[in-house]
């Protein structure tokens, strides 16, 4: 499985597949930093698989994996080639799924591309990027189809999906938050649209924040964003999390217990992987 890594420059991408994979991508305070992708594969905890394989201790065992792909920041005008935004486009093209960072936390230190924090537009500028590049993918299917008709009547079915695609893409719906029938469903999946690809929300606050992250007028914002498209948010600390990577098993517990922490945001990420299959 593939998840693609978005979101807008200096959100913390970056520093947040560094934490997931301890790969040591590079992070930097300016836009761009990172243009072609970084790639890193991680075991999933599986604390059912491990006390099997402590009863059984057979020869191997072997966990599941998920690639996480860091693609670079995306800007308005991206789906236009905008900030180098096709060849970015092409990488969310070749993921299974998406985990977008929105940036839920004020720092004057931390320069945010248009000036100010507000989550829902930075989500909208990403999301219309996607939307736009499926409008035209749309746009050339439904020019085939239609030249396609005259001698196939079976191309009128098509036709009226990719209209009613279309038309929801339009007034700024994601395709994923289309209700499809299972045939039209079938259909879809060999469309490849951006927007079909399911999503998970992180929303990446500051320590303060993180004690009543879920209560949070920011995340908030971000979670009613979320649920018109049935996806998930999971809140974190990006900066802890990277510091929480570096420790030993016994440290970052004790680290946890220190902030009244279950476990780390990003073991969630990676054990809530359902929420973007």
């Amino acid at each position: 499985m593939k998840i693609g890594i978005v979101g807008l420059p200096n959100v913390g991408k970056s520093t947040m597949f560094n934490s997931i994979t301890k790969a040591g991508a590079e992070c930097a305070n300016y836009p761009f930093c990172t243009i072609e992708p970084n790639v890193g594969v991680v075991g999933v905890p599986d604390e059912r698989l491990d006390e099997l394989t402590k009863m059984y201790q057979p020869q191997k065992t072997t966990h599941a994996v998920i690639e996480f792909v860091d693609i670079a920041g995306l800007v308005k005008g991206a789906s236009k080639g905008e900030g180098l935004g096709n060849k970015f486009l092409s990488h969310i093209r070749e993921t299974d799924s998406i985990c977008e960072v929105v940036r839920c936390f004020e720092d004057s230190n931390v320069v945010h591309v248009d000036g100010n924090v507000d989550p829902v537009r930075d989500i909208e500028t990403i999301n219309l990027e996607l939307i736009f590049a499926d409008i035209e993918t749309v746009n050339k299917r439904l020019d085939k189809a239609r030249k396609n008709l005259k001698a196939d009547k079976k191309y009128q079915q098509e036709i009226d999906l990719l209209e009613k695609i279309k038309e929801n893409l339009e007034n700024g719906i994601s395709a994923r938050a289309i209700d499809f029938n299972e045939e039209e469903q079938e259909m879809v999946k060999e469309m490849f649209l951006l927007t079909t690809k399911p999503i998970l929300y992180i929303a990446n606050v500051a320590e303060e924040q993180l004690e009543n992250a879920e209560n949070d007028e920011l995340v908030k914002k971000v979670k009613e964003y979320a649920s018109k498209e049935k996806a998930e948010v999971i809140p974190l600390c990006v900066k802890i999390e990277e510091e929480l990577s570096s420790l030993e098993e016994q440290d970052k517990k004790e680290m946890l217990e220190a902030l009244g922490l279950e476990e780390s945001g990003l073991d969630k990420v990676i054990k809530d992987r359902k929420s973007v299959v």
